[in-house]
């Protein structure tokens, strides 16, 4: 029987087993994934690699570790682009470290580290290789931030760099002043088009923090990474709401995130760049203390998405012990960074902004307030935003803005089944008006837990958009629907914006779901709502005040049609026997929300949360047949021509698990 050696090397600050027996080398890789890689003699020990280092190209790096050896090879393997690798030769060595030179046309990048020797090899690991620029910035007075941008050790000219408060640019050498106050505590960067920043698990580091000294004169450079992103793929997430209840984490690791990933995985598969952008309420202020589960508990989940994710403050991600709105933002702060930033992506300027005010009326230390709020954005986030906004030359630029809470209040209809759009925000006007140089602005909310478009002003698209968490994880948490369903009928999802330079589409894909599913039919003739079908240990009364009209029998022959995603430009047909049938929208509930959540709750001897009830939505619409038991032939196209189409054979049965 061969011996097996075992020895121990420390990759990445962690230490894994590397067994050995004379043929094959086995490591277990942090993702828990083994990589057997041929070898015979290596003696290489103590390698520590840490997650990221900075490096000047044509100068020599040394990599800790014993047992290399002068002629030994680097094999430097870039992790996104398989065209790119350098070989280096180890020119010295010692009992704790291995020399060579990072060659002078060396990229910033992530690199797979490979020590060759003859023909055998040995993966060490991955790094975050950062070529940083050599640039002298002496001070200038009244300047109290300096700093340069770059890559590949390159200032890079016309950067946006802020503070918060002031915007400048970076000029021909990537170099920047502030005169800054450090009131956020925060320098940071608009990341340009074609480039990204380096992360921290997958949120982007596109900032740095300041002291609190506003007299003391602080370098903050910033390192970009060089890729095509004209092409790319941002996924909206609203709503998370994770709280460590309701069996809310397993359904977000089994259900949430094995979706996402395939999302990101079909989009990249061409080398697409991915990215996710949260829409606030990642968390829930009321059980940050309770449960035990705040930002920091967060970090894990965001970090199993196999993206970058940028975030954005909503009003349950703030601190309830604090009865103040700056206060309350310090643990957003602390653990996510600036509640307000600006980013490119190819040709796209994305903005994200913090719309809500915390008032929480009596929180204090050890005492969770009202957590009660307002939609508003205060008046330097207003100012910054319109320098940010000069900084953008070419109005003609899109401009993808993201907060919380809703710049419109959830549509109604007029009599003449018109939509009415009332402004919600405070100061919406306002921000409106900041937008009207620009061509094409689309804003992202989320907030409702449900979806809904408004087309008020030429230039601007509002996109509300459904909950990750649906109804607070309630329908799908043991012993309820085991649907995950949002409070207007949608399914719990996200959005998909799909980017190529300047053209954009996007559509809202359920969970579970394929991205074709953009609507569910109701044979309103099978819909009663009743307390023995669906809440028997309630009353029909008790039902009857959140059933409405559903809670008598309707043999009308009418069809009702959600569709989550409409917009102004959709259009929807209905036919029966080849005849063409009206089709009016209507302002009503879903009625499958009504059986998933209300009904449950009620069954179970409890009051449905108000927040929660179903609510009345304007993306329903009503034909009539002729008779209970034809089939209808539905079809919806959407403003980009994708056709989506149910044969709807009739009667159709209503239950938990309608499609």
């Amino acid at each position: 029987m061969k011996q097996t050696r075992r020895k121990f090397l420390k990759i990445g600050g962690l230490t894994t087993v590397a067994s050995f027996s004379g043929v094959g080398l086995t490591f277990a890789s942090c993702q828990n994934n083994a990589s057997e890689l041929e070898v015979n003699d290596f003696n290489i020990t103590g390698v520590s690699i840490p997650s990221s280092v900075d490096v000047v190209a044509g100068e020599s790096f040394e990599l800790t570790g014993k047992g290399f050896e002068v002629g030994d090879q680097i094999l430097l393997k870039s992790s996104s682009n398989s065209e790119i690798s350098h070989i280096c030769n180890v020119i010295n060595v010692t009992d704790r470290n291995a020399t060579f030179v990072i060659p002078q046309e060396f990229s910033t990048g992530t690199y797979q580290i490979t020590v060759q020797r003859n023909t055998e090899s040995l993966l060490l690991g991955s790094l975050l290789l950062n070529v940083i620029a050599n640039v002298n910035i002496p001070d200038v007075e009244g300047m109290t931030v300096k700093g340069v941008v770059y890559a590949d050790g390159q200032g890079i000219s016309g950067v946006s760099v802020s503070d918060g408060h002031e915007v400048t640019v970076t000029d021909v050498n990537g170099v920047y002043y502030l005169p800054s106050l450090k009131k956020t505590g925060f320098v940071f960067i608009s990341i340009p088009g074609n480039y990204e920043v380096p992360t921290v698990g997958n949120a982007p580091q596109f900032f740095k923090r300041l002291s609190s000294n506003a007299t003391t004169v602080e370098q903050k450079d910033f390192s970009l990474i060089k890729v095509n992103n004209q092409k790319h793929v941002v996924i909206p997430m609203a709503d998370w709401h994770l709280a460590n209840r309701n069996n809310d984490v397993d359904q977000y690791t089994s259900k949430i995130v094995p979706d996402v990933n395939d999302t990101i995985a079909k989009y990249s598969a061409d080398g697409t760049k991915v990215y996710i952008l949260t829409l606030g309420d990642m968390t829930w202020d009321l059980y940050w203390y309770t449960n035990n589960f705040g930002l920091n508990e967060y970090l894990p989940y965001m970090n199993m998405l196999d993206c970058p994710v940028f975030n954005l403050i909503g009003n349950h991600d703030y601190d309830p012990y604090y009865a103040n709105d700056w206060e309350a933002e310090n643990k957003y702060r602390e653990v996510l960074g600036p509640t307000y930033y600006s980013f490119n992506i190819g040709d796209i300027h994305y903005v994200v902004l913090d719309d809500v005010e915390y008032i929480n009326s009596g929180g204090s230390i050890g005492t969770v307030g009202s957590r009660n709020y307002s939609y508003n954005i205060n008046g330097d986030q207003l100012k910054w935003l319109q320098q940010d906004l000069e900084a953008v030359a070419d109005k003609s630029t899109p401009i993808v803005l993201a907060m919380h809470t809703p710049l419109y209040k959830r549509p109604t209809l007029d009599a003449s089944g018109n939509q009415i759009n009332d402004i919600s925000l405070y100061n919406g006007d306002a921000l409106i008006d900041l937008l009207k140089p620009f061509s094409k602005v689309h804003v992202l909310s989320g907030h409702l837990h449900e979806n809904y478009r408004v087309e008020q002003e030429s230039n601007l698209i509002e996109h509300n958009t459904g909950a990750v968490c649906a109804t607070w994880w309630w329908t799908g948490k043991n012993g309820y629907a085991d649907n995950h369903i949002c409070k207007d009928g949608s399914p719990g999802g996200y959005s998909i914006w799909n980017v190529n330079n300047r053209n954009m589409e996007w559509k809202y894909k359920g969970i579970g779901h394929d991205e074709n599913y953009q609507f569910r039919t109701y044979d309103l003739n099978s819909v009663h709502i009743t307390a023995a079908d669906f809440a028997p240990q309630s009353t029909d009364a008790d039902l009857a005040i959140y059933a409405d009209s559903y809670s008598q029998k309707n043999l009308n022959n009418e069809v009702l049609i959600n569709v989550w995603g409409y917009e102004k430009d959709w259009q929807i047909e209905v036919s029966e026997n080849g005849n063409q049938l009206a089709v009016t929208r209507i302002t009503a509930k879903d009625p499958l929300h009504i059986i998933s959540y209300d009904a449950l709750r009620l069954n179970n001897g409890a009051t449905p949360t108000s927040a929660f009830a179903t609510n009345e939505t304007s993306h329903l619409f009503k034909v009539i047949a002729s008779a209970p038991n034809t089939t209808l032939e539905i079809k919806v196209i959407d403003r980009f021509g994708n056709v989506y189409t149910e044969s709807m054979v009739r009667p159709k049965a209503f239950s938990l698990s309608t499609k």
